[in-house]
């Protein structure tokens, strides 16, 4: 698909979904959340979207975006990792993990990988405290991890991805 494909397409999917947004009151961050949930971040061409259906300025959209850092204004990799550092991950050695993967991937918080293909995370609880420290990769749980496992877990997703994108 084309650039300018791709953004007519986010255009035409934003207004869609804006729909049962635009008329209620106070409703920009709900909005907002539906946009990444059907993105996966939210695109500029969707903030232009919402500010002219919605009556929002996009000072104000951009300013709702950066405060809060559920947010992201890129798109992530196709394999998300999720780092939980919450109080029994972080005293069981979540940032022995956080390490591993900077090592492994070069990637801190928030980072993606040059390729697009892993994006690292780091959560404040993932419930999952007698797993400690776990990680979940694109919805999968891994508990009680060492920095040696980010390895086998990088290779499992890179081979899981090339047999089913060619990534």
């Amino acid at each position: 698909m084309a650039e300018n494909e791709s953004q007519e397409k986010i255009k035409e999917d934003t207004q869609k979904l804006l729909t049962k947004w635009k008329n209620k009151r106070g409703a920009l961050i709900m909005a907002l959340h539906d946009i990444q949930g059907l993105f996966g971040y939210v695109p500029w061409e969707a903030m232009e979207v919402t500010a002219k259906e919605m009556g929002v300025p996009m000072a104000r959209i951009y300013a709702v975006l950066t405060f809060y850092n559920y947010f992201k204004l890129k798109a992530p990799g196709k394999v998300i990792i999720s780092v939980c550092d919450g109080t029994a991950c972080h005293i069981k050695g979540a940032q022995g993990l956080l390490d591993a993967f900077y090592n492994c991937l070069g990637l801190k918080d928030g980072q993606t990988t040059e390729d697009g293909l892993f994006h690292l995370q780091v959560v404040r609880c993932l419930g999952c405290c007698g797993l400690a420290p776990v990680i979940v990769v694109n919805g999968k749980t891994y508990g009680k991890n060492t920095p040696a496992d980010v390895q086998k877990i990088i290779a499992e997703w890179r081979e899981k991805m090339a047999e089913t994108q060619g990534v």
